[in-house]
């Protein structure tokens, strides 16, 4: 993946641009980056008032695990070790108020590095252990 232009490249463009050395495009072609990225960062500038890259704002909701959160699904699973997440889910909501599916709860658990071991009094796999008479591994009859 590329990487972002150093600011000390962004601010060296504006100032050449800035003290008459040359248009955006032949400054551009100067400092070996593309003719649309020279006018992005001049419009910027332009905008903002400031060389440097602006600072990029973080994408999508803040995340519901906080510390406090974080505890209480701990604590919850240091007192009873084989609650379902179900019965998380619902733990989490009623003491920390937090509604989340049990997806994510699952990738909370895997981030955080608690196990969580299956419930082995459920119903098995229907196709396990299927084999049918005729056929027989190795050895001869």
């Amino acid at each position: 993946m590329p990487r972002a232009y150093s600011d000390d490249l962004r601010c060296q463009l504006l100032e050449a641009y800035e003290a008459g050395r040359g248009s955006l495009r032949e400054l551009a072609r100067q400092f070996g980056v593309s003719w649309g990225y020279s006018k992005k960062i001049r419009a910027q500038q332009v905008r903002t008032g400031q060389r440097e890259r602006p600072q990029q704002l973080q994408h999508g909701p803040a995340s519901q695990l906080t510390p406090a959160v974080e505890q209480q699904l701990r604590s919850a699973l240091r007192q009873q070790p084989d609650l379902t997440l179900a019965e998380l889910q619902q733990r989490l909501a009623e003491r920390a108020g937090v509604s989340i599916s049990r997806s994510q709860l699952w990738v909370w658990l895997q981030r955080l590095g608690l196990r969580y071991k299956k419930n082995r009094s459920g119903r098995k796999n229907k196709t396990a252990g299927r084999t049918s008479g005729a056929g027989r591994r190795g050895g001869s009859r």
